[in-house]
């Protein structure tokens, strides 16, 4: 993981998240206030009323290439439903009801709490910069979930594997560090 490259740019974007979570705070709402039917089959019930939801008509992105980032002006760009922070997530208006949306992102909450703010940032920016939106480790995990769920296979404990696999991720970014 080249994530020294990233480390610097950690207190200016983290400023910016908060910034950005303290100015919707009214807005916010619970998940489980969508009362979605399928929703706490796979996730606890504490994780549905403690993670909030913001409806917005523009998502909210941190200002990267303004910053010296140019490698991630695709992403500012991408076209997203759904962008995680912390434990709140935003969501485009025309997306609200959309439950499918809602457990992708709720992905990105549990791999929130596994990582931690910083290296969640930085596994995430190390990702995206080597493998693109798609194909980055953390979003490529909440894909295959979010297809799990979409094909309607059996309830599980979704926080339970995703902890689990995005704490292997990270495990398996230490080593590969370790080698260079």
């Amino acid at each position: 993981m080249n994530s020294n490259r990233y480390r610097p740019f950690l207190p200016t974007i983290l400023n910016w998240i908060q910034q950005t979570l303290d100015a919707h705070a009214r807005e916010r709402r619970a998940v489980s206030s969508f009362n979605f039917p399928r929703l706490p089959q796979y996730f606890p019930e504490n994780l549905l009323n403690t993670t909030s939801v913001v409806l917005t008509d523009r998502l909210p992105v941190p200002p990267l290439s303004a910053l010296g980032l140019n490698e991630f002006a695709d992403f500012e760009n991408q076209p997203m439903s759904g962008i995680t922070y912390k434990d709140t997530y935003f969501l485009e208006r025309s997306a609200a009801w959309d439950e499918s949306l809602h457990f992708h992102e709720l992905v990105h909450v549990v791999q929130w709490q596994a990582l931690g703010p910083e290296d969640f940032l930085l596994m995430y920016a190390t990702g995206l910069s080597e493998h693109g939106y798609r194909d980055c480790p953390l979003e490529a995990m909440a894909f295959e979930h979010q297809r799990r769920f979409n094909a309607g296979e059996p309830p599980y404990s979704v926080e339970a594997e995703v902890r689990e696999e995005t704490l292997a991720l990270k495990a398996r970014a230490g080593k590969q560090r370790d080698n260079l």
